[in-house]
C-alpha cells in the first residue's frame, strides 16, 4: 500500500476502471466525512454502481438501488463551504432540500463552480483521476461501472 500522509482521512476506492484515492476533508465538512467513513467501514459502498455519469460534469454513485433514488436512510445537515467544485472535487449529492444528502456523492470531471456553496464538498481525488475519466457515461448508465471496494487507508 502507498504511504498516505493521513491514512485516517484517505479513502481508497477500487473501481472497475482502477483505483481512485480520495483525501477527505473533515476541516470542510466534519459531519459528512464522519458519516462517509462510517458507511465505508460498514462496506456500504462495495458493489455500488456509478448510476449518473455526465461527460464534462461528474460521476455520481452511492445509491444502493443503482437508480439515484436511495440512500442509507440517514440524512445529513448541509455543510456548505468555500471549497471550489473543480476537477477532482468530491461532493455530496442531494435532492432539492439542502439537508437531504445521505450516501450519494459525485466526483467532478471538470470545473463545476456553479455548484459552489450549494453542495457540500468533502474531499478531493489525489490519485487515479485518469480512472475516474474512464467511467462509463449515461443517465442512467447501461452496464455501469461500479465500486468494487471502498476503504479507509488506515484500515488496509
Amino acid at each position: 500500500m502507498a504511504d498516505y500522509a493521513d491514512p485516517e482521512n484517505t479513502l481508497v476506492m477500487e473501481t472497475t476502471k482502477g483505483n481512485v484515492v480520495i483525501a477527505v476533508r473533515p476541516d470542510l465538512a466534519p459531519g459528512h466525512v464522519s458519516r462517509i467513513k462510517e458507511l465505508v467501514r460498514e462496506g456500504f459502498y462495495d458493489g455500488i454502481v456509478f448510476h449518473r455519469v455526465i461527460d464534462g460534469f461528474m460521476a455520481q454513485t452511492g445509491c444502493p438501488h443503482g437508480s439515484g433514488t436511495g440512500g442509507s436512510g440517514q440524512k445529513l445537515q448541509a455543510e456548505f463551504n468555500d471549497e471550489p467544485h473543480v476537477r477532482g472535487t468530491v461532493s455530496m449529492a442531494r435532492a432539492a432540500d439542502p439537508n437531504s444528502g445521505d450516501s450519494q456523492f459525485f466526483i467532478c470531471f471538470d470545473d463545476a463552480r456553479f455548484l459552489d456553496g450549494q453542495y457540500t464538498a468533502w474531499g478531493k481525488v489525489i490519485e487515479g483521476m485518469d480512472n475516474v475519466d474512464q467511467i462509463k457515461r449515461g443517465e442512467p448508465v447501461e452496464n455501469p461501472d461500479h465500486i468494487v471496494s471502498l476503504r479507509v487507508a488506515a484500515d488496509l
